[in-house]
Formats: C-alpha cells, structure tokens, sequence
C-alpha cells in the first residue's frame, strides 16, 4: 500500500446454485487465500452467495434468510483479515428484494450497493424478481445499520487515494454508467459485480466497455465474472473477469477456468491522471455517503514493471506503435515542406541513431510528396572523433537511399576557431567539444540557406530531458522530427524500418542499432571505435528514459521511482547504478530547462513531449527539492 499501489483481486468461486453454505464456503476460501496472497480488496460476481440463476427461487422468503446466514458466516470467518471484499447478495428491505453488492470488512458490512439498472429484455428477468432503490436508507443488519443505495464511496483512512465504489453487470452497459458519477465524486477504483453470460462475440464487447469506462472514469474498473457453477438451462456463464486501469489491462481470466487472478494497481497514477486532466470534472454530490474504513500500511510486492515504459510489449503492438510514430513524424515533416515550398532539406548524418531515424523521415517524406530524393542532402561534417565505423554506415546509408550525400571536414575550421579564442585542440574540454557541435550546425545552416532549404533536426526526446546537446549546435535547427521520441522507443522504430528496407540497406541500420551512442566529439582509441560513450557517462538510457516516463507522464516522487525501477531493472542494473542514474537525472533535468525552453518545433509522436508550447512548461530557474 506504500507508494500508491495496492493489490486487488477478482474471483470467481464455482458455486452450486441455490446453495447458500457450500457457496459461502468456497467464497470464504478464496478471500482467505486472496489475502495470504497480499491483496486487500477482492471483489465476486453478482449474486455469488445463492448463484445468479436461481430464478424464481429468489421469492422464496428463505432465500433471504439462507443468504443472511450465508454472509455472517463470512463475516466471522473474515474478521481478522486485513482485506475489503465485496460479494452478491439479494438483500430484503420493506418487503422488496434488492440486487446488491454487500461491501466488508473486518467482520462488519460497511454498505449495501444496489443495482441501478435492471435488465428485462431477451434471457434477462431481473425486473421481475428486484427493485431500484431511489435514494440512500439505512437497513439493520445484525444489530446494526448498514447504509443502502446506490450512492457509495468507501474511503480508507490510511490510504487517502483508495476510494471505492461498486456498480453491478447491467450498470456498466448503460449510456451513462453510475461509475462515470462515482468518478467524478471521487471513487478511485470501481468494482463490478457481474453476472454474464457467454455468447461468442461478448468477450469483446465486454472488454472494450471495461476499458472504455476505466478510461473514461480515469480509474481503476476490477470486474468479476459469474463462471462455472451457474445454471446451464438457458445460458453459460465463463468467468471473464478483468482488472482494468486508465483503459489499459492490468490482468485478465482466461474463460470457463474459475479462479482468482491478481493485479497490482497505482493509485498514485490515477489521481495525477485526474490533477492533469482539465476536462475531468470533480461533482459534489451531497447525495453521496462516504463511508470509512481503515488497513494496515503494508509494502506491496511490485512485479511485471516495464522497464521500457516507451516501448510497447509483444511484437504485433511494437511494430504498429513504431509504424504509428514514425507516420507522424513523417506528416509533422510533410506539413512543413509543403507550407515553406520546399525542394530540399539538410541533415547532419553521423551513423548514429538520432541522424539515421531523422534521414528515414526525410526519405520517406519525399516520397510521399514525390519529390526527388536528391533534394536530400545528407552532410558528414568528420572532425576528431569521427569514426570509420560511422562514417561508412553514414555514406553508405545516403547512397542506398539515393539521396545527396556531402562531406564537409570542420577539422580546420575547428582548429582555426580554437586558435582565435585562446583555446588549444590539445585541451579536451567542454569548449573543444562544443566548438565541433557548433561548427556542425553552422555548416548545415549556411549549405540550407545555399540550396534553399532547411536544416531537419536529429535530437531526440532523452537527450532533451538531460540537457545532453550543445546549446545552439545540435540543440538548433529548422524542424526537430525527432523531438518526441526517446532513444529506447528510437532503436525499435529503426530495427522495424530494416525489416522493411532489406538488402544491405538492412545490414547498415541493424548495425547503426548496435553502434553505442556517442557525440564523437573527443579522438577516438582506434579508427573503429569511438572512446566516448555516451552511456559510460551520463548511465544507460533505458534507465533514464524509465525515470523521465513516470516522472513527467506519472508525475511520481523520487523514491517511488527508485522503488520501481529497482523492480523493473531488477538482475539488469544494480541499486547503485539505479540511484547514480536517478541523480544525474534530476540534476541534468532541472538545470537544462532553458535549452528545452529554446527548442525548435517538432511533431508530438509520442506519448510525451518537453516542447514549451506543448506539455512541458517549466521555469529555467526552478530548483529541485525532495
């Protein structure tokens, strides 16, 4: 529960129906087992103590009774578990049956939460057997009062950001889903209790209304399923429960196979998602009763954390998302040649990763316009760092690709520079190094102005967060393609365009992949190899863009991205170098804010960007406190 996260948990017992002991026996076991297993809420279908095919066995006046026996059964075996669970009941209150969820813990029912939407149409009979509760009563339940309604949130104290709400089955399908007012009153997690049955095209359905309404909501939607066990007369029913957060799976049942299944969520996320977006709108319904409960603050066991935030997991997702990515950027690059009334574009091409993306942008924008490849001039500017292992991938990119390739040495230019300030080429420091990166830009901007064009930017997304370019040398151009994608995502989107080029063009880029980031800008150990590497320096960049994903999209403290990303990291990178990484983020973050302030434009393809005119506005000057 630290940090935002908890563990929750769906289950689907296999009931007998009508059978209200042997059914609180086996939902008794799955709390009981879902607790050992660390979560602290666990959520069932709809009608789970007697089964939600009785039928017309629900206007038996014993029912009610069964099922009264059934829940206190449950309340007593439970009541030193340090676990919420919500379970189906039929609740009888002035001689009307009501379908309801009955919220607990620690041996006490905190609230009936009632349907609100009762399904009568095709295999649904519920309008026969239930009654919709119009406004919050209070029902004595074994020697107390216990709220009832529809209107529900249940706070932990211990936990301020965990607030919970129920709707159940039908409800979530309506045009306007109470868990839609729940949100905007505060429920952080909504928890339906469901009973649906299976046809073959439902699963899909159901899953995008989860989604949909998770995402909607900006919450957590925990859905359980009514599974085998049920009545098999009319219907079949298969246990699809889910564990949905902002829109995205957390975990999913298998169908037919009851169970438990668990899902860890963040709580911390939800509400910075809510902080952030300005078109969610909080309501102050005074028809709302919030009822309070309190948990131990215990440490939840992360697992299954990406390390790689940016990159989407499995290989279908990863080759839409980088397709996706790189068509934006390519129309951000379009509009601009096409509003300028350009024939022609410049770009530095080093054999790195940054120019390579930035050219096959290029390449593929002309295209698109059908215009002439060669009105791409790709510019090797080698000076004392330079490579033969970048230099060739550079030159024998630009000749596959068929655009203009030129080689402008600044070697003199550098050395002529140096002499006039007062500096040396013997002295490597920040000014030799810089001097290079400016006399780059200088070189491409004037050969843009010769041939009418501009100069296309290759800095990307990580190095913007670090500050890890020259003020005014790669720092600068016309228009940055590249300016909102991170260096993880980069790698995938140039390994992707490979497969699609083939022949040695696919050769060269798999291999600019494996080339190590580097400036080049200090002379190298050998003609091959470059001495400066940028991950031997500043720490891996996998690292860095995990820390800039949940600090600017999560917008999470220090401690808790430590936290996660000893998890994700974990067998990969020690604590050590972790912590080394999150420090030399935070201080290269925070005192590189006017480079971001100055950037060029540059197309959003990403799911963030540190543009001043988009999502990231920051004073130069603010410092950084824990």
């Amino acid at each position: 529960m630290k940090d935002g996260f908890i563990k929750v948990a769906v289950a689907t017992p296999e009931i007998v129906v009508n059978a209200t002991a042997k059914n609180c026996e086996k939902i008794i076991d799955q709390i009981s087992t879902a607790a050992k297993n660390g979560a602290k809420v666990i959520v069932f279908p709809e009608l789970s103590i007697s089964g939600y095919t009785v039928g017309d066995l629900l206007f038996q006046s014993s029912l009610w009774k069964r099922s009264k026996t059934a829940l206190l059964e449950i309340l007593k075996q439970t009541k030193k578990l340090d676990i919420l669970f919500a379970v189906g009941i039929a609740v009888l209150y002035c001689d009307k049956l009501y379908n309801a969820a009955a919220v607990c813990k620690n041996g006490k029912v905190l609230g009936f939460v009632t349907k609100s939407h009762l399904p009568g149409f095709g295999e649904y009979n519920e309008s026969r057997y239930f009654s919709v509760l119009k406004k919050t009563v209070q029902v004595p339940f074994d020697g107390y009062l216990v709220p009832m309604g529809t209107k529900l949130i249940f706070c932990c104290e211990s936990m301020e950001n965990l607030r919970i709400s129920c709707e159940i089955c039908e409800d979530m399908w309506v045009a306007n889903p109470p868990s839609m007012r729940h949100a905007q009153n505060g429920a952080t997690v909504i928890l339906n209790l469901s009973a649906c049955n299976e046809t073959p095209n439902k699963q899909k359905a159901r899953k995008m209304t989860v989604a949909s309404n998770s995402a909607r909501g900006l919450c957590a939607y925990v859905y359980a399923d009514a599974g085998d066990g049920e009545s098999t007369t009319d219907l079949v029913y298969a246990g699809n429960n889910m564990i949905y957060q902002l829109g995205r799976c957390i975990k999913e049942a298998p169908l037919f196979e009851n169970g438990i299944i668990y899902g860890i969520l963040d709580l911390d996320k939800i509400t910075q998602s809510r902080k952030m977006r300005t078109t969610f709108i909080p309501e102050f319904d005074e028809e709302y009763t919030k009822i309070h409960f309190d948990m131990e603050i215990s440490e939840t066991t992360l697992e299954e954390i990406s390390p790689t935030p940016f990159v989407p997991q499995g290989k279908l997702r990863l080759a839409q998302h980088c397709d996706r990515v790189f068509r934006m950027q390519c129309a951000g690059l379009k509009k601009r040649i096409k509003h300028i009334g350009l024939k022609t574009v410049t770009i530095g091409v080093s054999g790195g990763l940054d120019s390579t993306l930035a050219l096959l942008v290029a390449v593929r924008t002309f295209d698109d316009l059908g215009l002439d490849r060669k009105g791409i001039i790709a510019v090797s500017m080698p000076c004392f760092g330079t490579t033969g292992r970048t230099y060739d991938n550079s030159k024998k990119m630009a000749e596959a690709l068929g655009v203009t390739f030129r080689e402008v040495s600044i070697a003199k230019a550098v050395e002529l520079h140096l002499s006039d300030i007062g500096a040396s080429t013997a002295e490597h420091d920040v000014t030799y190094e810089n001097a290079q990166a400016r006399e780059r830009t200088q070189v491409l901007m004037d050969i843009a102005n010769k041939t009418g064009g501009i100069v296309i930017g290759t800095g990307d997304l990580s190095e913007l967060a670090l500050g890890f370019a020259t003020y005014n040398g790669d720092h600068m151009s016309m228009y940055g393609v590249n300016a909102s994608v991170p260096k993880t995502l980069m790698r995938e989107i140039v390994k992707y365009l490979a497969g699609d080029f083939g022949g040695e063009l696919e050769k060269v880029l798999v291999d600019v992949v494996d080339t190590p980031v580097s400036p080049e800008l200090l002379p190298p150990e050998n003609a091959s190899e470059t001495s400066q590497k940028t991950e031997d320096i500043i720490g891996p960049y996998e690292v860095h863009d995990f820390i800039l994903y949940h600090f600017v999209k999560s917008g999470f403290e220090r401690n808790k991205i430590f936290r996660m990303a000893k998890c994700a990291f974990c067998g990969m990178y020690d604590e050590k170098l972790i912590e080394k990484c999150i420090d030399t983020f935070y201080k290269r973050f925070f005192a590189n804010q006017f480079k971001r302030s100055a950037v060029p434009d540059g197309p959003k393809a990403g799911s963030i960007s540190l543009s001043p005119r988009g999502d990231w506005k920051m004073p130069s000057d603010a410092a950084f406190e824990e």
